[in-house]
């Protein structure tokens, strides 16, 4: 079914994680001749951006949309993010809440840690569908770079600056503006009629949490994670990847075909879009989702 926008909130409730409050959605009924879905957001989004997808898709599948600690509705505390405990968030989810394993849906960040679950805990994954997906590949081709001083001075500068509270504090409040967030939308985004008030509202309202700064700091400071590479050589589930073209962030071509290289079994299909396909054109997303949820 086509999606327009929706003045519909999908509505939702909480779950206790580790002492701390997760916020998620369900849609949709169990099916026993299919999996139900779980979407995972990016950085800085939450269950708020799936809503074309929850309501395209939830007459067909059961749906579960989660915000990942640290973002959205759920709680904020002042821990250490990273894909290891995204990944044991999920994983803890899909086994005590959904109770049965799920096709995970990730987009950007979402990507990297629904990828971290589908290989490191298998159980929680009957597929993975990563669109746009982030994550660092070990760089075996890369010549190392002549010694630059100053280039390396600098870049301590910031390292340095980045630790420290202060500085990352200003950086934050300068990111979360709403004229920023619009602006960066609106250069991730091809179709511009998609960054809405709406989408830019939800965006920066979880930002206006007490704990948001530090989480903010924590995902900038935080070791990059296991390499996609690694991660591929643990993966056995089916594995579907949608690139939106115009990405400005990722070079969608490049990055496929990185990612056949090391799990060549996929299936893979490019879009008219920028980072987040599944949100400006939904339609497309939600039906290639259908079509290939259906056929596993």
């Amino acid at each position: 079914m086509p999606v327009m926008e929706s003045t519909i909130a999908v509505p939702g409730q909480y779950w206790a994680w580790r002492g701390q409050q997760v916020y998620y959605v369900k849609a949709g009924e169990r099916r026993g001749d299919r999996p139900p879905l779980l979407l995972i957001h990016g950085f800085g989004a939450s269950t708020d951006h799936w809503r074309k997808n929850i309501i395209g898709l939830s007459n067909e599948f059961e749906v579960w949309a989660i915000d990942l600690l640290g973002f959205g509705r759920s709680a904020k505390p002042d821990w250490q993010y990273s894909g290891d405990l995204w990944r044991d968030q999920l994983h803890d989810f899909i086994t005590e809440v959904i109770g049965q394993p799920a096709v995970l849906v990730g987009n950007s960040l979402g990507g990297y840690a629904a990828l971290c679950v589908a290989s490191q805990r298998p159980g929680s994954a009957a597929g993975l569908v990563l669109i746009n997906s982030a994550g660092p590949f070990t760089d075996l081709t890369a010549t190392p770079p002549k010694p630059d001083p100053v280039r390396e001075v600098m870049g301590a500068v910031v390292r340095g600056l980045f630790q420290q509270d202060w500085a990352s504090y200003l950086l934050f409040q300068y990111a979360r503006q709403k004229f920023l967030i619009r602006r960066t939308l609106e250069k991730v985004y091809l179709d511009q009629s998609a960054v809405t008030d709406r989408l830019v509202e939800e965006i920066y309202q979880p930002s206006c949490d007490p704990g948001a700064p530090k989480v903010f700091a924590s995902v900038f400071r935080t070791p990059q994670g296991e390499r996609v590479d690694v991660l591929l050589s643990q993966l056995t589930c089916p594995l579907l990847m949608l690139w939106g073209e115009a990405d400005p962030w990722i070079n969608a071509r490049d990055r496929g075909a990185k990612f056949r290289d090391y799990y060549p079994q996929l299936t893979e299909y490019y879009l008219q879009a920028g980072h987040c396909p599944h949100d400006e054109v939904p339609d497309q997303v939600n039906n290639l989702l259908r079509l290939w949820v259906n056929e596993l």
